[in-house]
């Protein structure tokens, strides 16, 4: 624009002086009466110099060109004529300069677009392409304190220690002591190690710089690492502060490993350097810590986790029961919870569940009664979401013929039996033949008493032939096989395997470990273990392996077989209520045992079940 304004002041300036615009009649006039001194010939004017001013005291008069043969016309007939000047050279700046400026106003409004992307506004987002784009929580703005966190005291207590640094540095350096540059939460999925880093920085009263590790790696080459300097400049400046790394793995895994992603020219690995850097640039008396999380701590570069760089290691685990408890407690705070829920009871149907498992467990059970226009959550609702996160969404509308619910209840009626039989199982909650899920047709929920860590060999035979319980029922009942302990049968021969491989359970084969847990790839599937046994060893396994498996069927079809009216009566009632609670399946152990069966059924409850005998070599 500022072009074309320069254009036309020239143009009026250039109209403003000796010149005079004329008819071409009057210019052919002029030129036969000898007043120019010279001429000058145009594609469309002629221009001519006079030799001395004309009335108007101007010196040049200009002509657009007319036609030579219609001009010679209208001079015979003396007609007055011109011709009309068409001034071309604005079309022909704007020809030029308006191309160039849709260009400039396309690449500015792209540049906007992703600038904003980016955090910033304008050219300044764009040019700070390099910021770190943590979000920053001041002081108690995070608000999550160390009451909102439950079931993870171990953790609690170690982070108590960090909030302590932070609020007396001077207590604690009394003696020499720092405080440690990094601390690593580790755990699975769920168990709740952000909330953890956010109750430390609500507790300590002081900034907090949250990001996750893949927001540090973009597209531009050198911008993880520009972020990285970036973050630990500012958080200097707001010092003492806390800076925490969600999901370190996606920026700190092992260098080197993939053999199709360069080496130190890759981005990623120019990140992980430049965090390397900042941490051993740092003091900790600064009060400046760095907290970071990952669920896959195995696969971090060693130069990440040695000493210096994250000194300690805080363990985030799955909470036990009554962690479990507590966990249930700080979320059924939000919820209209009936008086007479009893959540030990709620927290025994849930183990190994994590934090969030049990937070969305109880926004389940506040659906359940939404759905159900109840006026407060029951133990019944919580039962019912409990039943919908591990069997899956009850499939009412799977209809299955007379036949098929005659199996699935003598199979499903089969390891509620054979579970009630044996000691040290699992109690059983609930028995239903509701499909749910993909293709579970029926269901059976135990409850444990207590939270188990350790299980002899006589209680994995228990739980083996509690899995088998549901196949020996259809061969008692109906003397084949069926599809449907296709699930049991696999869990079955996994528990038998390791028992065999891995817990050293089989004495012919000795106290020896054949095979380990499986190992997960950096980023990928479960690696394939190399066997370092021979060929004999191998059939020795899979004899034992077998020999448990069948243990196992033979003690549940003993049982069942003693407990036959049990058997038929509870699957009966199966097929008219389609749902049993536990109180129902304990009535049904009144029912009266024939003689012939009665000391068949005491026998077995005297003695353990059936151990695997010996493989053969």
């Amino acid at each position: 624009m500022a072009m074309v304004a320069v254009f036309w002041l020239q143009s009026i300036w250039s109209t403003s002086q000796d010149v005079q615009t004329v008819p071409y009649s009057q210019f052919q006039t002029e030129l036969q009466q000898g007043k120019f001194s010279n001429v000058v010939v145009g594609q469309q004017t002629i221009t001519g110099t006079l030799k001395s001013p004309d009335a108007t005291g101007k010196k040049i008069m200009v002509a657009v060109r007319v036609d030579p043969q219609l001009a010679g016309q209208l001079q015979r007939q003396g007609v007055t004529y011109s011709q009309a000047y068409s001034n071309t050279w604005l079309s022909n700046i704007l020809s030029w300069v308006l191309p160039a400026l849709v260009f400039f106003g396309v690449w500015y409004f792209m540049v906007r677009k992703f600038a904003e992307k980016q955090g910033g506004m304008g050219m300044g987002g764009f040019m700070s392409i390099g910021k770190s784009r943590a979000k920053v929580y001041m002081e108690n703005s995070t608000g999550v304190t160390f009451a909102d966190v439950a079931g993870v005291d171990e953790a609690k207590a170690e982070l108590e220690e960090i909030v302590d640094f932070l609020k007396n540095p001077v207590d604690h350096s009394r003696l020499g002591a720092r405080a440690p540059k990094g601390v690593l939460l580790v755990g699975p999925p769920g168990v709740g190690k952000t909330l953890l880093a956010r109750a430390v920085a609500g507790e300590a009263g002081v900034p907090f710089y949250s990001i996750s590790g893949s927001e540090f790696v973009e597209m531009f080459v050198g911008v993880g690492a520009a972020r990285v300097r970036d973050l630990f400049e500012q958080a200097r400046k707001q010092a003492p502060a806390i800076i925490f790394i969600d999901e370190l793995d996606a920026m700190g895994r092992a260098r080197g490993f993939n053999p199709f992603g360069g080496g130190g020219h890759d981005e990623k690995e120019q990140t992980l350097n430049q965090l390397l850097v900042e941490l051993d640039g740092f003091d900790s008396s600064t009060g400046l810590i760095i907290l970071a999380a990952t669920n896959r701590p195995e696969i971090l570069d060693a130069a990440l986790l040695r000493a210096g760089r994250f000194d300690r290691q805080v363990l985030v685990d799955r909470p036990d029961k009554i962690g479990r408890v507590q966990v249930l407690q700080v979320h059924v705070r939000k919820i209209h919870l009936d008086p007479k829920v009893d959540l030990e009871q709620v927290a025994a149907l849930t183990p190994g569940f994590s934090g969030a498992d049990l937070a969305n467990l109880v926004n389940e059970a506040a659906l359940m009664a939404t759905r159900n226009n109840a006026q407060t959550v029951t133990t019944e609702h919580f039962t019912l979401a409990v039943e919908r996160i591990v069997a899956g969404l009850e499939k009412k509308n799977r209809l299955l013929n007379p036949k098929e619910r005659d199996i699935v209840a003598h199979h499903e009626m089969g390891h509620a039996i054979v579970s009630m039989s044996l000691p040290g199982t699992d109690v059983v909650h609930k028995v239903s033949i509701i499909p749910r899920g993909v293709g579970a047709l029926g269901y059976t929920i135990q409850r444990p008493t207590e939270d188990r860590y350790l299980m002899t060999r006589e209680e994995l035979e228990n739980k083996m032939a509690v899995l088998m319980g549901g196949r020996a029922a259809e061969h008692i009942v109906y003397g084949h096989w069926s599809t449907g302990a296709a699930d049991d049968l696999a869990k079955v021969t996994d528990i038998a395997r390791s028992m065999v491989t891995r817990y050293a359970m089989v004495d012919k084969l000795g106290s020896m470990t054949l095979e380990n847990a499986p190992q997960t790839m950096l980023g990928g599937p479960v690696m394939p273990q190399q066997r370092e046994y021979s060929e004999q060893t191998a059939r020795e396994v899979d004899c034992a392996v077998r020999e448990l498996v069948n243990a196992a069927f033979t003690s549940a079809k003993a049982i069942l077989q003693s407990k036959r009216a049990m058997l038929d009566e509870g699957a009966r009632q199966l097929l008219d209520k389609e749902t049993l609670s536990g109180a129902e399946l304990k009535a049904l152990t009144q029912i009266a045992v024939p003689a012939e069966s009665a000391a068949a059924e005491t026998n077995a409850e005297m003695k353990p079940a059936p151990a695997a005998s010996p493989a053969s070599a």
